[in-house]
């Protein structure tokens, strides 16, 4: 894993991401023939939580409050706590969880690089904007699974975990701090595309000719949830 904290590289600005339909409008993906393999699934669920982990533990230590402290390590306790369910999944299906982690660990941690900075606010929206997205995307993708381990990892993931904290302490702060909303937003848009690319790699043949087409709607579904995570910030996606 990579450190949280460095001083980023400035990035061009990205492409303001708007969803191609309305939120109500939205295809209700089915992606029962997408699913991949149940082991490899919960590998990568698993390594993505940890990295979430590791990321709110330094968002833990950097927090300029002790109130901030406090709601951030609940929720790192929540990321950790939804690592170490998933690994007792792979450890009931008989294989060790870190082998089968291993071969997700260098892309994921190339999108923890991409979210590292060192700014606090811009970490605490990387985590925001990341995990937000692929703890629903993957939460989706396990109704493909068999219907007990579905429930299960679907209850593993939906727990509620560092939304709220991350919502109130960034609202705070865009509230205090002029010209903080601007530079955020730019932030969020630059994440998107990193996220899409660990999205994209879950899927059963995602190397397949032909997918781009097939997962258009699933990524339209994404890319409408982060906008209105976003707009509840008051950031433009």
């Amino acid at each position: 894993m990579v450190s949280w904290m460095n001083r980023r590289v400035a990035r061009p600005e990205a492409p303001r991401l708007r969803p191609r339909v309305a939120p109500t409008e939205l295809t209700k993906v089915d992606f029962t023939e997408l699913v991949p393999e149940r082991v490899p699934f919960l590998g990568q669920a698993a390594y993505i939580q940890l990295v979430f982990f590791e990321g709110l533990s330094t968002a833990v230590q950097n927090a300029p409050t002790i109130r901030a402290k406090e709601g951030l390590s609940a929720a790192a306790g929540v990321a950790l706590r939804k690592h170490h369910a998933l690994i007792a999944e792979l450890r009931l299906l008989g294989v060790e969880p870190v082998d089968v982690m291993a071969p997700f660990a260098p892309a994921t941690d190339r999108l923890q690089a991409s979210m590292r900075s060192s700014d606090w606010h811009e970490l605490l929206l990387a985590i925001h904007v990341v995990s937000g997205m692929l703890d629903g995307y993957f939460s989706r993708l396990a109704n493909g699974l068999h219907a007990d381990l579905a429930r299960r990892v679907r209850a593993i993931l939906d727990e509620a975990g560092s939304a709220t904290v991350l919502e109130h302490e960034l609202g705070l702060a865009i509230a205090e701090q002029p010209g903080l909303a601007d530079r955020l937003a730019l932030w969020g848009r630059s994440l998107v595309g990193d996220t899409l690319l660990i999205a994209r790699s879950a899927l059963h043949g995602s190397d397949a000719r032909g997918l781009d087409e097939r997962v258009e709607p699933i990524f339209t579904e994404l890319i409408a949830d982060h906008t209105r995570r976003m707009d509840a910030l008051g950031l433009t996606a």
